[in-house]
């Protein structure tokens, strides 16, 4: 499993939103001079970001983006969800199965892995806020050590 950049990019410009003071508004220039981002790709996430119910885009002299909700209440598996997809793909789950060929469907005891693979990640990436992530590592290092990683 490998995170792209626009999730690394989205994690950052949400950060910089988090990190804004109460009501203040942020511009895709500010964001984009602040972490060295091109505009345009910079764009196409915060659309993803609000089409997913993250971040509020405010038109008119003066808008910019706003979070959607406290970052306490952002997790980060509904971040990676809507700019990678989802956590982890199961390549043997009926959705995904019909767009790829497995003659081992059946025989396969790696399914049963993947599937597991998957819960986990998504019960510990939904324990991981905006808010612990803005704060620093000692939250998410903690958290680390909680789940026993």
């Amino acid at each position: 499993m490998r995170f792209t950049t626009k999730t690394e990019y989205g994690l950052n410009c949400l950060a910089y939103m988090a990190k804004s003071k109460p009501g203040e508004l942020v511009t895709i220039k500010d964001m984009s001079e602040k972490e060295q981002f091109s505009v345009p790709y910079i764009e196409k996430i915060l659309q993803k970001l609000r089409a997913a119910n993250i971040v509020i885009s405010h038109q008119g002299k003066g808008g910019g983006y706003s979070l959607a909700r406290h970052p306490g209440q952002i997790t980060f598996k509904e971040i990676v969800d809507a700019l990678e997809g989802a956590t982890f793909d199961v390549y043997c789950e009926p959705e995904t199965r019909e767009h790829i060929i497995c003659t081992h469907l059946w025989l396969c005891g790696i399914r049963s892995i993947w599937a597991k693979t998957k819960e986990l990640l998504d019960n510990f990436y939904s324990s991981i806020t905006l808010e612990m992530i803005v704060q620093g590592n000692k939250n998410t290092q903690n958290l680390v050590q909680i789940t026993g990683q």
